[in-house]
Parts: structure tokens; sequence; C-alpha cells
């Protein structure tokens, strides 16, 4: 029995919201894992760089296992692992051991960047049939998961809720959504045959990596993931050590951002609609680049808690538009999505680790600069992602040629 487009919506929306619910809370227990584990700001880097190569093994594997067995094995593997990852990174800060707690993040950016790949495949495809934007309300739940997880971790930490037992009941929960998702996920979204694989690797033809437009996207794609990852690898943190708060307060103001992050994300498809893909993101890497300037740069904390605001809603938008704007650009849209997510992704290899270094010689407000420099260099080749004569006639003419 064919699965419906309402269903697949619904679906994705829950597969979305299981990382959010799991990512957020692991970053408002970032402080209490920190001093459970003794780690300095250096060697909290190091544990992330953990999530950080996870991520890019997932990313650089999942295109070409989409294209070999379609995004349905890609997306059930790469969510199991999100929901195994939560205990296993309680466990190792429980028992004070970093190795075991990077090997659990390691795990979790296996599956996120794996599995959201596929994800992103598929809604680029729910998107197309549909005929409207769907992705940034897609991403919308992954941050509707941060809030209702940070809300849960601000919880947790106000009543010194064990971090081993906060991190497996979310793994509880997070195989329950899976559970009842998978059953609406179509097989063969993004399958590419053998024999037409075979035809394509005989016929010459420029690589996709060639594409000057797309790579520029990838770009974007980057920053704005930097964006958002900052703030998911570090604002807690930032708002503790950079600008004073307490553990709670430090997770709440997370919260806030999620919150921000969320609106912005089911606010945005109205006015992408009116007023153009390319104009909302070079408007939403400015509302970041300010946010991000004005936590740095500004000794206030009601003025840190503002700007947090502004980082949300200009961080919310970037990356599901440019991810769509890839699908857009040409022929084979969903290699197209999975090469722009892995030049994206590259934020979550070198981010971590790098702001920890520089968090450790000049604190980690004054590393929030790298953030800020990429988000302002997005906001100048935004343009880039502006609509063309032909390219939605070319995925039409594929999707019809499929049908």
């Amino acid at each position: 029995m064919p699965i419906s487009l309402r269903a697949r919506r619904w679906a994705l929306y829950a597969l979305f919201l299981l990382p959010g619910l799991s990512m957020s809370a692991w970053v408002t227990r970032t402080p209490a894992v920190r001093d459970l584990l003794g780690a300095s700001t250096a060697q909290m880097g190091l544990v992330l760089f953990g999530l950080s190569v996870g991520s890019m093994i997932g990313i650089l594997s999942s295109g070409p296992l989409v294209m070999r067995r379609g995004t349905r094995p890609v997306v059930a593997v790469g969510s199991a692992l999100i929901v195994v990852a939560m205990p296993t990174v309680a466990l190792g800060a429980a028992a004070g051991m970093p190795l075991l707690t990077a090997a659990g993040l390691a795990m979790f950016g296996a599956g996120m960047g794996g599995g959201e790949v596929a994800m992103n495949v598929e809604g680029a495809d729910v998107e197309t049939i549909g005929g409207r934007p769907f992705l940034p309300a897609l991403h919308g739940c992954f941050s509707l998961g941060t809030v209702i997880g940070a809300g849960l971790g601000i919880l947790a930490n106000a009543v010194s809720f064990p971090v081993l037992a906060h991190l497996t009941l979310t793994g509880v929960v997070g195989a329950a959504l899976l559970v009842w998702a998978m059953r609406s996920v179509p097989a063969g979204t993004g399958l590419v045959p053998s024999q037409e694989r075979a035809e394509q690797a005989a016929t010459p033809r420029p690589a996709i990596w060639k594409d000057a437009r797309l790579v520029l996207i990838g770009c974007i794609v980057l920053a704005m993931a930097l964006a958002e990852g900052t703030a998911n690898d570090w604002l807690p943190l930032v708002m503790v050590d950079g600008h004073g708060f307490g553990a709670t307060m430090g997770s709440t103001v997370f919260a806030i951002f999620a919150a921000s992050m969320t609106a912005g994300r089911f606010a945005g498809g109205p006015i992408v609609a009116r007023v153009g893909r390319s104009r909302v993101l070079m408007v939403s890497a400015l509302f970041a680049a300010t946010g991000l300037a004005l936590i740095s740069f500004v000794d206030s904390r009601p003025t840190a808690v503002a700007a947090v605001v502004l980082w949300g809603l200009g961080a919310s938008l970037g990356f599901p538009l440019a991810l769509s704007a890839a699908g857009d650009s040409g022929g084979n849209p969903a290699a197209r999505v999975a090469l722009a997510s892995t030049i994206g992704y590259l934020a979550f290899l070198v981010g971590p680790p790098t702001l920890g270094f520089l968090g450790e010689e000049i604190g980690l407000r004054g590393a929030l600069v790298v953030p800020l420099a990429v988000v302002l260099l997005a906001a100048v080749i935004a343009p880039a992602t502006a609509a063309r004569p032909g390219d939605h006639d070319e995925r039409t003419d594929e999707l019809e040629t499929a049908r």
C-alpha cells in the first residue's frame, strides 16, 4: 500500500524531533559532564572532537549509501545510533572516562551526519512532490526538539538530576519515536539503480563538485552549520564561563536560542515564498553575525540574552534554505543535497576543537570571532542561492521520468 505524502511528512517531523531532543539533552548537561570528567576547555574540545569525527564518517558514507540502498535504511541506522549514543555518553561521564564519552559522541555524530543527509534527501523529495516549502518546517521540528529537550535539561540541572538517568531516558524516548516513524518512510527514495550508476561512470560528464555555484551553496551551508553548531556545542559554557551565569541559567539561555531557531524555521516558509530565498538568507546571516558580535564584544548579561535571540533567528533558516537551493541547482538533486551537506558538515569537524583551543587561549567569547567571520562571508555569497531559469524545470523533468 503506497504511503501518503501526509504520512511521510509526519514521519520526518518525528525523525527530526528525535536528534533535537537528544542534542539538547547533551548540550544542557555539558557543564555537568565537564565537571564529572574534570576536563579543561581544551580537553572538552577534544571530547567534542569525537562528535566531529563521527559526523564526518556518517556524512561521507551517507551519499553513496543512499544511492545504493535508498534513504530508508540509512535513516533507520543513523537514528538508531543516536538512540544508543545517549546512554553511552552518560556512562562515560558518570565513570569519569573521557574516551568513552567521546566514543558516545562519535556514535551520535555518525547517526546525525548520516541520518540527516538521508532525511534531507527524503525531505527534498517530499518538498518537490508537494510543490511547497517543506525543509524549513522540517528543520523546525529539530529545533522544537531542542526546545523541549532544553526545558527538560533546565529542570534536570535545577534539581541536580543525575546525568546518567537523564540521557538514558532520552534514549528510551528516542527509540519509541524511531519505531513509530519508520513505518511511514518509503523504500527507494534517492536510490540509483546499479545499471544507471554504471552508465554514469562510463559516460564522461562534469562532476557535480565542479559546479561552482553548488560549491558556493555548500559554503553557505558550512557557515550556517557553524553558526548553529557553535551554539549547540558551546553556548551554555559561553554563558557560564564568559558571562558569569550559573549552570541552570546557562541552559536557560540555550533554551532561548533553541526557541528562536524554532520560531524562525516555522515562520520561514511564507516569508521565503514572499521575499525570495537569497534575500532571506542574506538577512538571516546578518542577524546571526550581529548576535555573535554582541555576545563576543559586549560585557553585559542582558545584552547577551537579547543577542542570543538574534543569533537563533539568524541561524534558523540558513541550513535548510541552502540545502533546498542545492537540490534546485541542477540534475541529480539527491547527490547535490548530499554534497552540500558534506561541505556544510565540515563545520562539525573543525568547529569544536578549533573553538576549544582558541577558547583556552583567548576565552570562549573571543573565539566566537571565527563563526562571526564565516557567517559574514555567507551574507556576501547568499545571491548564489537565488533560483535561476530552468532549475525547477530540470528537477520536474527528472521527477516525471521517475514516475
